[in-house]
């Protein structure tokens, strides 16, 4: 089985330029305390940032100080998972902390070439897939790293799609 690989935020610490992700799943652990949480009506303080501001926020944040563009696109299926909402609720924090974030609504994906998983694309050079199991938890050697030209390639144009189709935070509307 291969060594587990380290996550995004340590390919965010390296990032110079850019760094990109593309999510493509409704819903991920549903076991998520947060989520749980969140199902029982626990929402999000905007104001509040030491309710919710936690390292990832602080990655993202230091990346976007040193110049590194940070964004995000959501591929969903409408009507949207409970999950999406949750995302979508709580996706000003990422905003405050420096990303952009789209949304790009499954059917208007026809015509778009997307690798099979979800991915991060750092400077146009590395990237990084998750692996997911069915049930949305991250495989055990869910994390694969690659530089492998073809596959970056793929990365970078499927990513570039889906932003340009995408449809910015604040003006999407959940279905």
């Amino acid at each position: 089985m291969p060594a587990v690989q380290p996550p995004a935020r340590e390919a965010l610490a390296r990032a110079t330029r850019s760094a990109v992700h593309l999510e493509m799943r409704d819903h991920y652990m549903l076991d998520d305390p947060a989520f749980l949480q969140w199902q029982q009506g626990q929402r999000l303080n905007a104001v509040d940032h030491s309710s919710w501001w936690g390292p990832w926020h602080t990655h993202v944040r230091d990346a976007a100080a040193r110049g590194v563009t940070v964004r995000r696109a959501r591929i969903v299926s409408e009507p949207v998972h409970d999950y999406i909402r949750y995302e979508h609720d709580l996706t000003p924090a990422n905003i405050i902390a420096g990303e952009q974030v789209r949304w790009l609504p499954r059917r208007q994906t026809m015509g778009l070439a997307l690798p099979g998983t979800d991915f991060w694309l750092f400077d146009g050079q590395h990237a990084l897939f998750h692996h997911f199991t069915g049930d949305g938890q991250l495989a055990e050697d869910g994390r694969e790293y690659t530089d492998d030209p073809a596959l970056v390639t793929l990365c970078a144009a499927a990513f570039e799609a889906a932003w340009e189709r995408g449809i910015p935070h604040n003006e999407y509307r959940l279905i």
